[in-house]
C-alpha cells in the first residue's frame, strides 16, 4: 500500500526536494492595496458593504457628508458614490469566480389540454465552477495551519485508543486514499474530498414564491473548527432536474477525480491534487431526492418502512446503483455518502417533532383539556424560571413560539428535562435523558472508542424507555426515518469523523449570508441577479482581507467583539480566571464595609482564614478550623468587582481555533438595571478525582482583590452547595445539590481564590410537584428553591465535566 504524501511540487507537478521553500505568493509590496488606493479605502469598502450592509442611498449620503468636511482641506472621501465603491470592489482580481448558467425544461410527454405550468417553465441554474472555487479554498492562507493534507488515524496518548475528530480522521478518507494510491501516477498527491450540501430556503413567505435552492461546496481537508406538488410526473421531473443539474455543475471536477492536477495551497506550495466526491449534507427531504428512494424509507439501509428499526443490509449493496449513476453522470456511492444530520435528525426531528409532541399528546390523552393546558402552562413557567447562564437563551414565556429556529430548539433541549419531571411517567423522563446523552456524545469534537460505547449504551436505553409511549397508546409506530437514523451514527462517525463538521446547521447558517441577507439588500424585483453580484462582491472583499492579512498589512484583532464566547488566545492552559479590568465605584473599599453590604458580619474572619490558607499551603489543617489568633489580620483597602472572565478549553462548544472559550461570571447587585444576578461556579476542591467528585458548586456573592505583603490576591465570596448522594439522579442523569449550612444553621460562606474556580455552573430547580406562580421571576429562583440539578446539559463542556 502506498500513502498519499501530499508532497510539494512546482507549478508543473514536478516534486521538489525535501525542505524546499515555496515560491512567494505575490510580488506585491506591503503598500500595494490594489484595487484600493490605501488602507482606509479598503476598510471603508469592507465596513459599508460587508459589515454594515449599507444601502446605496445611505452610502451616497455618508460620502457626501464626508466630502463636505474634507472640502476645506482640498481632499476627497475614499469613494465618490456607491457606484464608484461597487466598481472598485468588482475590480478585485482575487476570489473572482464568474457566475455561469444553464437552463433546463421538461421535454417529456404533455397532456393535450390543461398542461401544468411547470411543463412549459424554463428553470435557470446559476453556478460557479466548483473547480475554481476549490482552488481558491486550497490557496486560502487562512486554512494553511488548519488543513489536513492527508488522511490519518489518531490514537490517544494515554491508552492508545482510536479517536475520531476532523473529517480526514475517518475511515472513508483513509479507504479512498488506499484506492487512489493503487495508481502509481497518484503517488505523492493530495486527496481533496469535495463535501456538498443543499437545502431549499424561503426568503419571504408573504410575497409569493420566493424559494431558492442553494448548493454549497467545501473540502474535507479543512478542520471542523473552521466551516411541493403531489404530481407524480413533477416529482420525477424534479429528481431528474436535481441530478442533471448536479452532474452539469460538477462536470469540471471529473478529470481531476481520476488524474491529478496541480493546485496551490495556503502554505504557498503547489501540490498534485486528486478530487473525490465526499459526503453530502442534507435534511431528510433532500436525502430522499438524492437517493431516489420513496419517502418514509431509510436512505442508507434496506429496513422495511413498516419497521425501520429491524436489522437490515446496507442499501449500497444492491446492484441498482451503477445504472442509476451511469444515467445521471459522475459515479458515486450516494447511499454511503449521506452525512449525519444533527440538526434535522436529532434536534428538529426526534426532539421537537417527536418527543416534545408526544409529551403534549400524552398530557391531553391522560388529563382533561383544562388540566392538560394547566400542566402545559406550568411547564412553560418552569422553563421561564430557569436562572440566567452565559450563552444560554432564555424563554421568558416558556415554549410559546410559532416559529422555532435551530438555536431555539438547542436552548430548549438544555432545560426541558427537569421541566416535565413530575408530570409524566419516569420512563418518559428517562427517554429524554437517554436521548440528550446520545445527542451530547455524538456532538463531541473528539470521539473515542469509549465514546462510541457510551453512544451505543445511550441509544439502547433510549429504545428501551421510549416503549412507554407505545404502551400508553401515545403513538402507534416508531418507524420514523429521522429517529431511525440514530442507529447509523456510530458507523458514520467511523466513516466521516465527528458529526459536528457535517451538520446541516452549517448549510442553514450559510443561507443567511448567501441567500437571505443578499435578498434583503436587493430591490426584490428579479432579485436573483442582484443576489449573485452581492455574493461575488462579498467573496472578493473576503479574499482581499485574507491577502492583505497574509502580507501583514492589516492588524489582526483576536478580541472578537461579535461573539464574546470565542477565544483565539493561547491554549497552553486548561482554565484561567481574571477579574474585570475595572473595579466598581461607590462600593465598599474595606472588608468591614463589604461585610455590611453583603450582610455577612463574620466576613473579616473568613478573610483571615483565607489568608492563613494562602500563606501556609503545607499546613494539613482546614484553614476554617484554625483559631483566629493564628490567622493574619487585614484591614486595608480592597477593590470590588462585579464580574470575572474565564478562559477554558471547550472544543465541543463554540470556541476559538484552539478550542478555547471565554465566559463571564456575574456577581451584580443590579444586572442591566433590572435585577440582581449572582452566578454559580464549579470550584476545584479535589483535583485528584474526576467530574463532580472532584468539584463542588458555589454561588458567587462578590469578587474582590487586595494586596497583602506586596502580593495581589484575587478572591470571591461564595456560598456553598452540598452534593446530595454519591451519584447522579437515576432519572435525569444530573447531580442534585442543596444550599449548605453550618452547624448553627447559618449559610456556609467562604472566601476563595479565583484560581480555584473552574468555570460557571448552571443549576435548575428540582420542581417535583411544585406549581410555579405566574408572577415568579427567574432571578428569584436560586433564593426560593431548596434543591437543584447541576445542569450538565447547559453546554457541551458542562456535559463533559459534570458527570
Amino acid at each position: 500500500m502506498y500513502i498519499l504524501l501530499a508532497r510539494p511540487c512546482d507549478d508543473n507537478g514536478m516534486f521538489l526536494p525535501p525542505g524546499s521553500l515555496p515560491k512567494p505568493l505575490s510580488d506585491k509590496s506591503s503598500s500595494d492595496w490594489t484595487p484600493y488606493r490605501n488602507h482606509v479605502e479598503f476598510e471603508t469598502a469592507e465596513y459599508l458593504f460587508t459589515e454594515n450592509q449599507t444601502p446605496a442611498g445611505q452610502i451616497n449620503k455618508l460620502l457626501d457628508l464626508w466630502a463636505s468636511t474634507l472640502k476645506k482641506h482640498d481632499d476627497k472621501p475614499p469613494f465618490a458614490d456607491f457606484r464608484n465603491l461597487y466598481k472598485t470592489i468588482d475590480r478585485t482580481p482575487l476570489g473572482d469566480v464568474k457566475w455561469q448558467s444553464f437552463s433546463v425544461r421538461y421535454n417529456g410527454e404533455k397532456p393535450d389540454t390543461d398542461a401544468p405550468p411547470w411543463m412549459d417553465q424554463v428553470f435557470d441554474v446559476w453556478y460557479r465552477d466548483p473547480r475554481e472555487v476549490i482552488h481558491n479554498m486550497l490557496a486560502n492562507p487562512d486554512y494553511a495551519k488548519e488543513f489536513d493534507y492527508r488522511p490519518y488515524r489518531e490514537f490517544s496518548t494515554d491508552d492508545d485508543e482510536r479517536q475520531w475528530k476532523d473529517f480526514m480522521s475517518g475511515d472513508w478518507a483513509w479507504d479512498q486514499a488506499d484506492i487512489i494510491s493503487e495508481d502509481p501516477e497518484s503517488h505523492g498527491s493530495t486527496f481533496v474530498p469535495v463535501v456538498l450540501g443543499s437545502d431549499k430556503t424561503t426568503v419571504s413567505v408573504a410575497t409569493g414564491n420566493n424559494e431558492y435552492y442553494p448548493l454549497y461546496a467545501s473540502i474535507g481537508n479543512v478542520c471542523n473548527n473552521e466551516h411541493a406538488t403531489s404530481d407524480v410526473k413533477f416529482r420525477k421531473f424534479r429528481r431528474q432536474l436535481f441530478h442533471c443539474s448536479l452532474s452539469k455543475i460538477l462536470e469540471t471536477l471529473r478529470p481531476g477525480i481520476t488524474k491529478y492536477e496541480v493546485a496551490r495551497f495556503g502554505d504557498r506550495h503547489f501540490r498534485r491534487v486528486i478530487y473525490g466526491l465526499g459526503p453530502y449534507i442534507a435534511d431528510y427531504e433532500e436525502q430522499v431526492l438524492l437517493t431516489c428512494i420513496v419517502r418514509g424509507w431509510c436512505p442508507r439501509c434496506l429496513s422495511s418502512r413498516i419497521n425501520l428499526d429491524e436489522p437490515a443490509d446496507v442499501l449500497v449493496e444492491e446492484g441498482t446503483l451503477d445504472a442509476l449513476w451511469d444515467e445521471y453522470g459522475i459515479v458515486a456511492d450516494i447511499h454511503e455518502l449521506i452525512a449525519p444530520d444533527i440538526l434535522h435528525q436529532l434536534i428538529k426531528g426526534t426532539f421537537k417533532d417527536h418527543l416534545v409532541d408526544w409529551i403534549k399528546k400524552y398530557l391531553y390523552q391522560t388529563h382533561s383539556k383544562k388540566d392538560a393546558e394547566r400542566i402545559i402552562d406550568d411547564i412553560d413557567r418552569r422553563i421561564a424560571a430557569v436562572p440566567a447562564f452565559a450563552g444560554l437563551r432564555r424563554f421568558p414565556q416558556g415554549r410559546g413560539f410559532k416559529q422555532w429556529t435551530g438555536d431555539d430548539l438547542k436552548a430548549l433541549m438544555k432545560v426541558y428535562l427537569s421541566a416535565i419531571e413530575g408530570y409524566v411517567p419516569v420512563d418518559m423522563v428517562r427517554t429524554f435523558r437517554a436521548f440528550l446523552e446520545f445527542c451530547y456524545l455524538v456532538r463531541r469534537s473528539i470521539i473515542t472508542e469509549k465514546t462510541l460505547e457510551q453512544i451505543q449504551e445511550a441509544l439502547d436505553r433510549f429504545h428501551r424507555h421510549r416503549q412507554i409511549f407505545e404502551t400508553l397508546d401515545v403513538i402507534s409506530t416508531f418507524s420514523l426515518p429521522r429517529q431511525h437514523s440514530l442507529q447509523h451514527y456510530i458507523h458514520l462517525i467511523r466513516l466521516f469523523g465527528a458529526p459536528n463538521g457535517l451538520c446541516s446547521s452549517i448549510t442553514e447558517a450559510k443561507h443567511i449570508k448567501a441567500v437571505k441577507e443578499p435578498w434583503r439588500r436587493s430591490s426584490r424585483y428579479e432579485a436573483l441577479g442582484q443576489m449573485l453580484v452581492t455574493n461575488q462582491c462579498l467573496d472578493k472583499l473576503a479574499a482581499s482581507r485574507a491577502d492583505f492579512t497574509q502580507r501583514k498589512m492589516l492588524n489582526v484583532d483576536n478580541d472578537n467583539d461579535k461573539n464574546n464566547e470565542v477565544d483565539d488566545g493561547p491554549t497552553n492552559v486548561e482554565a484561567r480566571v481574571e477579574l474585570a479590568k475595572t473595579p466598581q465605584y461607590k462600593c465598599a473599599c474595606t472588608i468591614a464595609a463589604l461585610a455590611i453590604e453583603l450582610s455577612i458580619p463574620h466576613l473579616s474572619n473568613l478573610l483571615r482564614h483565607f489568608l492563613f490558607g494562602q500563606l501556609n499551603r503545607n499546613d494539613p489543617r482546614d484553614p476554617s478550623e484554625v483559631p483566629l489568633a493564628y490567622c493574619p489580620q487585614f484591614d486595608n483597602k480592597i477593590s470590588v468587582f462585579n464580574s470575572a472572565c474565564l478562559r477554558f478549553f471547550a472544543p465541543s462548544d463554540l470556541s476559538g481555533i484552539g478550542g478555547m472559550r471565554r465566559e463571564y461570571i456575574r456577581a451584580c447587585p443590579i444586572w442591566r438595571n433590572e435585577h440582581p444576578r449572582f452566578d454559580c461556579v464549579f470550584v476545584n476542591t479535589n483535583p485528584g478525582l474526576d467530574g463532580m467528585r472532584g468539584m463542588d458548586v458555589a454561588r458567587v456573592l462578590t469578587f474582590f482583590s487586595f494586596t497583602y505583603k506586596r502580593k495581589l490576591y484575587s478572591c470571591a465570596v461564595v456560598r456553598w452547595f452540598d452534593t446530595i448522594g454519591d451519584s447522579p439522579n437515576e432519572d435525569t442523569g444530573m447531580w442534585v445539590v442543596q444550599p449548605a449550612h453550618n452547624n448553627n444553621n447559618t449559610p456556609h460562606i467562604s472566601v476563595i481564590h479565583i484560581d480555584s474556580i473552574y468555570r460557571a455552573a448552571h443549576l435548575i430547580p428540582v420542581y417535583g410537584t411544585r406549581v410555579i406562580p405566574a408572577q415568579h421571576h427567574h432571578h428569584q429562583t436560586y433564593d426560593i428553591f431548596h434543591h437543584f440539578y447541576v445542569n450538565k446539559y447547559a453546554d457541551h463542556h458542562s456535559f463533559e465535566i459534570a458527570f
